[in-house]
């Protein structure tokens, strides 16, 4: 999934980062991933330590990491029912079709005609499936990531869902088909939570916290609303050239509020490793950062460039460079 400050390709740096000051071995380490979004960078420690705790306030989020994450054991028949969602017959006058398709009588087109009828359709019998409990949470969760996942496949943006595209793009005209969203097999159970960080922190504790929140004014409910409308599926009143739905404005998204609300977090987190992704695009600076950490225990720095995520063409953007400096700061908390 093209995702607005994915950890995907700094992965391995992140992950480095973490050996060098807390050690290779994480197997008895709780790790906590509290701003998750896809869900990659608990994805990449799943399998090393003893349990991942991840969390996101967006609901599409919290779909997606209840499969990556907390799914861990094999779902007999997953591909059974996947096949059953596919040879389904599409249904006319879903949610999907009638708001955000142009064959739906409005100008917006998030999706073909065909594939809004196809989500529409596969949406509608998955929750049939829960609402009879002829499927497990779990198998639930598989299917409706799957969806998700798929759904962004065909969808007619440029990445994001702020705005859709006047004409179908090529992957926007293949047709949706549903594929498994395969997660990692192992012997731990690990926990998934869909609230605000911040009040999050107060009620979990472990070893390692990783932090990777909104670093600009983009707000993830108004850019990713049409995936929070496919998981939670609900009636509402689309507003709007674009559809929206009702979202949850971030403190992290404030010049104003950010920097008292990542101190907050800091000091009641339960945690004895501290590691937070930041870029030189965010809103607070790298001494912003550094100054409200070092109050907090041993503070250090580590920085990478890479490619930053283009989700528009690039005349239209503030930011112009190809690439971003990532700062990864980290730090090793008082008792």
């Amino acid at each position: 999934m093209n995702y607005i400050g994915s950890k995907n390709k700094l992965s391995n740096f992140i992950k480095s980062t973490v050996y060098s000051v807390v050690g290779k071995d994480l197997s008895d380490k709780i790790f906590c991933d509290i701003f998750a979004g896809t869900g990659i960078v608990g994805r990449n420690f799943k399998t090393e330590v003893k349990k991942v705790i991840a969390n996101d306030c967006e609901y599409y989020s919290y779909v997606l990491n209840k499969n990556y994450i907390e799914n861990h054991e094999d779902i007999i028949d997953k591909h059974f029912f996947i096949d059953n969602l596919n040879n389904l017959t599409s249904i006319d006058g879903g949610f999907i079709y009638k708001n955000y398709c142009v064959g739906g009588g409005t100008e917006r087109q998030y999706f073909s005609d065909y594939n809004g009828k196809k989500i529409d359709t596969i949406r509608q019998k998955i929750e049939e499936w829960k609402n009879e409990n002829k499927i497990s949470s779990n198998l639930y969760f598989f299917l409706l990531a799957s969806l998700l996942e798929c759904a962004d496949k065909v969808a007619n943006t440029a990445s994001v869902y702020g705005a859709y595209l006047k004409h179908l793009k090529k992957s926007a005209q293949k047709e949706l088909v549903l594929v498994p969203a395969n997660f990692e097999l192992n012997e731990n159970k690990h926990e998934v939570f869909n609230t605000d960080s911040n009040m999050l922190i107060s009620q979990i504790e472990g070893d390692i916290l990783y932090l990777d929140p909104p670093y600009n004014s983009r707000q993830y409910g108004a850019n990713y609303h049409l995936l929070n409308t496919i998981a939670r599926y609900d009636d509402f009143i689309p507003k709007g050239k674009t559809g929206m739905r009702i979202y949850q404005k971030s403190n992290y998204c404030s010049s104003a509020k950010v920097a008292v609300e990542f101190e907050n977090l800091i000091k009641k987190a339960q945690f004895q490793y501290i590691f937070l992704t930041y870029n030189n695009e965010g809103l607070m600076s790298v001494k912003n950062v550094q100054n409200i950490l070092q109050k907090y225990g041993k503070y250090d720095l580590a920085e990478i460039d890479y490619q930053r995520f283009k989700a528009d063409k690039t005349e239209n953007r503030n930011h112009k460079a190809d690439s971003t400096k990532e700062y990864l700061h980290f730090l090793e908390k008082k008792n």
